[in-house]
This record gives structure tokens, C-alpha cells and sequence, in this order.
């Protein structure tokens, strides 16, 4: 919808229904009523429709044309999505009247047509009596089902007012974001993110924690993308999110400032700032955030009997410090080249200066004699990161009935330098032990670049078919310069380690050429795609030892230069069937793949303890998945209720296993693949507006994996069943105070090397409307229990282990305060062209 604050969803829905029941009486009224014409030649009335303030398309306005010589000689149709329509009639005189609800309509009486007639632009006002009451912002998420995805609206969420993109899509149906910052959709971590339709620095390369540096009210909607189009990459088996963000396309200067401060430490500014004219519209996000957040918890590993270990348990303690200084601007312009093409430039940049502070506290207990040592290790890691893209597009429309050509350029660019100082000391050593301490200092720089190259045609056949064709390549490079000095035992000065310090040049091409045909046929609509992808995976390691120095040194072979390329098809089928105007099914089938990332595949370890690595594994392989998914909706005037069920075979599945390094009390975490996944589950989402002042929102998802295969000699064949489920409500109370609570459940789960609990999660919200509705105030606490944390339980053949993890602690309390500017709270930022990012859609 061209500008959907002019409806609320349900008032769109009834207005659709009326529309096309309109319509179906004048076709009846015409059929009935026509007599024999004398003259059967036809002409054409046209037009273009447009809101008289904003000057953007009014899309769904009815034009009524009565015969005056026979009333009931009626014909007549709606605008498309650019505001325009084209009727043909016979010979005659005839009314023309144009209406849009809550708009002032507009009549042209006693035309005589006996020629093409082109009524121009025709401008609507709103209706005085509509001025305060029909037009208002979507107060909730609402959510919009099309061939290949979900969209959901972002409406006024209290629980995200100072938050960030994180915050926000834990608020979405079907995802879920855990207390690392890790996205999962459907309970599944291999989803793609994608900004505007592409990948973008804004998404931290695949970093999905950056998104926690974002702020919540950039977004407009997201899209779950459960059964992507041919259009979009292959990559993530779960799936797609692509975030839109907002783009206010009101004539003129306008924008809003957004002010935070919480506790534990958080602060930040926002500003979106927009100027637009007939020829370009500039517009740009710019913000500032300071933030510190605590977090820790504990690792409790038992080693069994028969192990080679020292020690017969290490109980660890992690406190964790972190301070946080960001700051990112998008800053871009549209120009307007004629009417039907445009190019926009943009420039993102992100600069981010952190600090943390891990402390690990240790005990350590020798069997049978109780503890024999207490050891503390702190570790400071200074971090500056920065990133900048620049992208260029390019869309020409050849006509309006949807014949366009877009082009896309885009070059990225991420820096980041880390320094890392480790000192260890000896707290109490009752036992007496041989304790080796080592202070360390290491120095890791990461730069990494890539290219987006991307050309898109779209050739409609008619106004119910249409053909696709595009080509993208993406060239991404990642250099990991990893140097570690540790202390000399004898001279206690700081020594190169050759074993661990390394160089690690990691290449990701992605060639891709796919075709879609999409059709309607009566109630059915299909899209049928097909994409051939071609991945080279490249990467060469620069180290001091030899490959079998390194295969000696970390238990696996390492392939120091190596040059894998996979070439798949990729077919997608999606489906929809209208039963009827507010009900649907549909059904999709698609083939995905999930590419190891650079930190999966380098060899050397990552340590967040003494006792505790993360290695990547360079022999890992990509893992290519077959899905399904049947969904069904239906609306009712006050409810929408969403439900799918959904199946996916993943064959290489990555797994992270766990393991003891021989003959130490190392515990090491390694990816590796698995033989097969097979993901099936079911999900149910309910929005239900009861009353005007009351709003609820619900959503279940179920699902259940198995997963079979093993790893050196070791069976990790196991089964999973888990769920989450979420419910947020609105109340408006008196004197214009809105109260929200949401509540996120995510249920306990069998794991393939053990178990993780369960947890409840509630956010709280007030807000008020102040300076006659020009600012709104917000007070919010997040994680009102202090309840989310990752508790699990691993068992392998050396050792068992109990862990917590919260990423967080503490309640989060946040105060908020969003002034607009040159906007009225009732008309809410035209949301853009829908072909701007509608892909795939006829």
C-alpha cells in the first residue's frame, strides 16, 4: 500500500472486501442493464490519482463511471500501485467520480466521450471530518503473506524504544535472538540476514551482534523469507530475514530525534533526518550509543575415571565487563532522473571503540583430596572496528505496468584491530602444584572486503504473469593476522609462539544466474525459479610450522592452500491459493545451501579460558538442504491468524562438538559435518484486536530434529524436540499512556551432546504522547526476571559438564524520548516503492 497510515489493517481489509463486492454489482449491474450499442467502438479514460499533500500515488481508489442517460449503465475500476487507471468505455456521456475513504471525492459530470480522454493528475484532499479519527499509525505488528514470504509490518513496539534491530526482531513471529546476539528462525541459527534485499555491512558480514548496535526504530518491516524465490541467494538452510529500514518520502524537511539513557550504563542519540523535492530526496540515519553491558556465568566440568586429566572437576567463574562506544550514519540521495528511472547512491559507516573485561576464577580439585587450586585470569581486550559501504542503484521502469530493469553495486569494507592482554595469577595452592603462569599479549587484525554486483529484469507478460531473470556476484576476502607472545617460564620476558601465531587469507566467490515465471490463474498463483550457483572457497594459511607440524600440534589434517568450488542448482516452487479474500494457503518448496564463514574454517583456536578453545575446522564442506512448507491464514474484522507446518533434509550438517584434548584439561569446541538433519515443525501466530484499547499478539512454534552421523569413530546420532512461544499485549490506559508486555518462552531441548534448559523471558513498557503529539516518552525494562540465560548440560566419554551463560545480567531499565519534527503522529513515512523491495511479486 502506497501509504498504509491511511488505513489501519483491518479497516484496509473491510475496504478490499467492499471494493471488490462494489465492483462485482456494477459488472452484474453492466451485464443486466447494457442493451444492444449502436456504436460498439470503445474508448479509454485514464488517469492518476495522487494524495493532494504528500503528492505521493493513492494505490486502490475507486473511479465510478455512470452512464447519464441510463444510471444503471455502470463501469468503472481502481488505481494500481502508482496511483493510475485506465478504463475503457463506449460512446456516451457519463460521471466520472474518483473516491478514496477518508478522502474528499471528486466528480467530473456530463463528459461526453467520444475519444481517448486523459483526465491528468487528479489530487485528493483528506476529508475534514477524517482529519483526527480515521488516520492513524499501525499501533502493531501486522503481518502480510506473499508467494515467498511473511511481512511484518514493525507498528509502535514500547518494549524496543531505545533499543536496537536485536531487540526488534526478537519481536518477530518465527525468530528468535539469543542471549549471544545469535538469530535462529524456526530454532534454526542458519538464516541469512539481508538490509534492503542485499547484504549489507550494516548486518556486521554475517556478525549478527552488530545488529545490536543499530537502533530499533530504523526498521520499517521484516520480511521472513521461509521459502526464498530464485531472486535471493541460496545461502542460510533456515532461511532469509530482510530488513527494510525506512525511507520517509515526504515533500519537503522533516525527520525525528531520539534520546535514550538506561541502566545498567546506556546512552544514545538518533537522528533521521529527510529533505525531498521534486528532482531528489536526501535523506540520512546518523547515531551515537554508549553502553555497558555485564554479563558471566559459570562452567562446572567433572572429569570421569577413566580420563587422562589431572584433575577430577574445574568449576570456572566468568565475570565479564564490557564497554561499548558506537557510532554509524547511512547518508544517502535519490535522484530522480524522469519519471520512470532513478539512481540512488549511499554511503554507511560504523565506528565502534570497546573494552572488555573477562575475569575467570578457578578451582581446581584433585580426586579424592578435595581442592588443590584457586587461580584467577584476567583478560583485557581492546577492540576498534571499522566499516564503511558504498552502494549505487540504478531502476528503470519501461512502462507502469511493471517492466523494469534495476542494477546494483555495492563495495564494503570491515577493519577491525584487537589488542588482548592475559595475566594469570595463583590465588591458594594447598596441593602444591606444578602450576605453569603465563602472561600473554596478542595482537589480531582482521580486513575484509567484498563486492555486490547485481542486475535484475523483470518482463510482466500481462497483468497476471510474469518473467524474471538476474545475475549476482558476490567476491568477499578476509585477511586474519593473529600474532601471540607469551611468557618465557626461565627469563619471564614475552616470546613469539610460532605454533599459534598465524596469517589466514580467506576467499568467498559467489557466481549466480537464475530465471523466474510467476502466474495467476484464477485462485491460483505460482512462481517457479531456478538458480545455478557456483562457490569457491579459497583460503591459504601463512605459518611457521609445516602441515605435519600443524596436524601434530592440533589433531587434525590442515590443508594450508586450498581451492574448493561447488556448482548446484537451486530450483524454488511457491504457491498461493485465495479460498477467498481473507483466506489463503500456501505451499513452498526450495533448495538451500550454508557455506562455512572464515572463523569456521581457520585452524587455529580461539581461547575464552585456559580449560576452554574454539578451533575451526578447514576440512568442513558445505551443507546443501530440501525444504517444504505448507501455511495457511485467514483474517477475521479483529483477528489474523497465521499457521504453517514445515519439513527440511539437510544433508553435511554442521554440528559443534565437544571433546578433550588428549593427556590435558582442554576442553575444545569444533565444527565438523554431520551425515544429515532432518528439521520437521510446526508454527501458529494469533493477532487479535479485541477493542480499540486493547491489542494482542501471539505466536507457538514446535519443532523436532534428528540428527545422525559421527566423528572420529564417535556415534552423535540424537533426536531434539523443543518449542518457544511468545505473547506481547497492548493496553491504552487514560490520559493517553499506552502499557505493553511481552512475554518469550523458548522451552528445554535434547542437544546432541547433552541437554539445555529452558527459560522465560519479560519485557515491560509505558509510553505518553507529550507536545500535542509531537514526542513521545518511553520507559522500558527488558528482561523483567533476570531469567535469560543459556543453562545446559554436556556429556561426552571423558567428562560431563554444567554451564550458565547470561550475556546481559540484570534488568535493563531505559528511558526514551522521540521528538518529531514537520510530521504528525496520524501519517506515518510512506514505506517506499514496493518494487523496490517486493522481489519476486506480480
Amino acid at each position: 500500500m502506497v501509504i498504509k497510515e491511511k488505513l489501519t489493517m483491518t479497516n484496509k481489509r473491510i475496504f478490499f472486501l467492499g471494493l471488490i463486492i462494489s465492483l462485482f454489482n456494477i459488472f452484474l449491474f453492466q451485464s443486466f442493464a447494457q442493451g444492444p450499442s449502436a456504436d460498439p467502438r470503445q474508448f479509454t479514460i485514464t488517469g492518476k490519482v495522487i494524495d493532494n499533500e504528500l503528492e505521493v500515488p493513492l494505490e486502490y481508489a475507486t473511479i465510478s463511471i455512470v452512464n447519464v442517460s441510463d444510471p444503471k449503465d455502470l463501469t468503472g475500476g481502481v488505481t494500481n500501485a502508482n496511483g493510475e487507471f485506465s478504463i475503457d468505455v463506449k460512446k456516451g456521456t457519463y460521471n466520472i467520480i474518483v473516491e478514496f475513504i477518508s478522502y474528499e471525492s471528486k466528480t467530473y459530470n456530463n463528459r461526453v466521450i467520444d475519444s481517448d480522454l486523459d483526465l491528468g493528475t487528479i489530487k485528493l484532499g483528506l476529508g475534514s471530518e477524517n482529519l483526527d479519527e480515521v488516520v492513524v499509525r499501525a499501533e502493531t505488528t501486522q503481518v502480510d503473506v506473499r508467494l515467498d514470504k511473511k511481512i511484518y509490518n514493525i507498528g509502535k513496539d514500547l518494549t524496543t524504544a531505545g533499543g536496537t534491530v536485536s531487540d526488534a526482531l526478537n519481536n518477530v513471529p518465527s525468530v528468535t535472538v539469543d542471549i549471544d546476539g545469535g538469530i535462529s528462525l524456526r530454532g534454526n541459527e542458519n538464516v541469512r540476514i539481508l538490509i534492503n534485499g542485499k547484504p549489507s555491512a550494516m548486518a556486521g558480514f554475517g556478525d549478527t551482534n552488530v545488529l545490536n548496535q543499530l537502533p530499533a526504530d530504523a526498521i520499517e518491516r521484516v520480511e521472513v523469507i521461509t521459502s526464498p524465490s530464485a531472486r535471493y541467494d541460496a545461502e542460510g538452510t533456515a532461511g532469509i530475514l530482510n530488513i527494510i529500514l525506512r525511507q520517509k518520502e515526504t515533500l519537503g524537511f522533516n525527520g525525528s530525534l531520539n534520546l535514550n539513557a538506561g541502566t545498567p550504563a546506556n546512552a544514545g542519540v538518533t537522528a533521521n533526518l529527510n529533505y525531498r523535492t521534486e528532482n531528489f530526496n536526501l535523506f540520512t540515519t546518523t547515531g551515537v550509543r554508549y553502553f555497558d553491558a555485564p554479563g558471566g556465568g559459570y562452567f562446572d566440568t567433572r572429569y570421569f575415571e577413566d580420563s587422562e586429566t589431572n584433575y577430577s572437576r574445574i568449576y570456572e567463574d566468568r565475570d565479564i565487563e564490557r564497554l561499548n562506544r558506537n557510532f554509524n550514519s547511512n547518508f544517502g540521495m535519490e535522484y530522480f532522473i524522469n519519471q520512470k528511472s532513478s539512481i540512488t547512491g549511499s554511503i554507511f559507516y560504523r565506528g565502534g571503540e570497546d573494552v572488555d573485561i573477562t575475569t575467570n576464577n578457578s578451582d581446581y580439585f584433585m580426586r579424592d583430596e578435595g581442592l588443590a587450586l584457586e587461580t584467577t585470569r584476567r583478560e583485557r581486550q581492546s577492540e576498534n572496528d571499522k566499516s564503511w559501504q558504498f552502494s549505487l542503484n540504478y531502476i528503470n521502469n519501461f512502462n507502469n505496468e511493471g517492466h523494469k530493469l534495476t542494477a546494483d553495486f555495492q563495495y564494503e569494507n570491515d577493519s577491525e584491530t584487537q589488542f588482548t592482554t592475559i595475566g594469570e595469577n595463583i590465588l591458594s595452592n594447598p596441593g602444591e602444584i606444578d602450576f605453569a603462569l603465563r602472561d600473554e599479549n596478542i595482537n589480531t587484525t582482521e580486513d575484509q572486503k567484498e563486492y555486490l554486483l547485481q542486475a535484475d529484469y523483470v518482463l510482466p507478460f500481462n497483468e497476471d504473469s510474469q518473467f524474471e531473470a538476474g545475475y549476482r556476484g558476490n567476491f568477499e576476502n578476509e585477511i586474519t593476522n593473529y600474532t601471540l607472545f607469551q611468557e618465557d617460564e626461565q627469563t619471564g620476558e614475552l616470546v613469539f609462539n610460532d605454533t599459534l601465531s598465524n596469517n589466514f587469507d580467506y576467499t568467498e566467490n559467489v557466481n549466480a544466474l537464475y530465471t523466474q515465471y510467476g502466474t495467476k490463474l484464477g485462485n491460483l498463483s505460482f512462481l517457479l525459479g531456478l538458480r545455478l550457483e557456483n562457490t569457491q572457497l579459497k583460503g591459504k594459511i601463512e605459518s611457521e610450522l609445516s602441515d605435519d607440524e600443524l596436524e601434530e600440534a592440533f589433531g587434525i589434517p590442515i590443508d594450508t592452500d586450498f581451492d574448493n568450488n561447488y556448482l548446484g542448482l537451486f530450483p524454488t516452487v511457491n504457491l498461493i491459493y485465495e479460498i477467498a479474500e481473507e483466506e489463503n494457503i500456501t505451499l513452498g518448496y526450495n533448495r538451500r545451501i550454508n557455506r562455512p564463514r572464515g572463523w569456521f574454517i581457520n585452524p587455529f583456536p580461539s581461547r575464552s579460558s585456559t580449560n576452554n578453545v574454539f578451533q575451526g575446522n578447514p576440512n568442513l564442506r558445505p551443507a546443501f538442504s530440501n525444504a517444504f512448507d505448507l501455511g495457511y491464514l485467514k483474517r477475521w474484522e479483529k483477528l489474523t491468524l497465521t499457521s504453517s507446518v514445515y519439513y527440511q533434509h539437510e544433508t553435511d550438517s554442521f554440528e559443534r562438538i565437544e571433546d578433550n584434548i588428549a593427556g590435558t584439561n582442554v576442553v575444545r569446541t569444533i565444527p565438523v559435518n554431520l551425515s544429515s538433519n532432518d528439521r520437521t515443525g510446526a508454527e501458529l501466530g494469533i493477532l487479535y484486536n479485541p477493542a480499540d484499547w486493547l491489542r494482542l499478539n501471539s505466536s507457538f512454534n514446535f519443532f523436532k530434529f534428528k540428527t545422525e552421523g559421527e566423528y572420529n569413530g564417535r556415534n552423535y546420532d540424537a533426536e531434539n524436540t523443543s518449542w518457544f512461544a511468545r505473547f506481547s499485549s497492548k493496553v491504552s490506559l487514560p490520559a493517553k499512556i499506552d502499557w505493553q508486555t511481552n512475554a518469550f518462552y523458548r522451552g528445554a531441548s535434547e542437544e546432541v551432546q547433552g541437554t539445555r534448559d529452558g527459560f522465560l523471558s519479560i519485557d515491560l513498557a509505558f509510553s505518553k504522547d507529550i507536545f500535542n503529539d509531537n514526542a513521545t516518552l518511553s520507559l522500558n525494562v527488558r528482561d523483567l526476571l533476570n531469567s535469560r540465560k543459556r543453562q545446559s548440560y554436556t556429556i561426552t566419554d571423558t567428562y560431563e559438564r554444567e554451564s550458565e551463560f547470561q550475556w546481559r545480567q540484570g534488568q535493563n531499565f531505559t528511558v526514551s524520548l522521540i521528538y518529531r519534527f514537520n510530521q504528525q503522529k496520524r501519517r506515518q513515512e510512506r514505506r517506499g516503492s514496493e518494487d523496490d523491495f517486493e522481489e519476486g511479486e506480480f
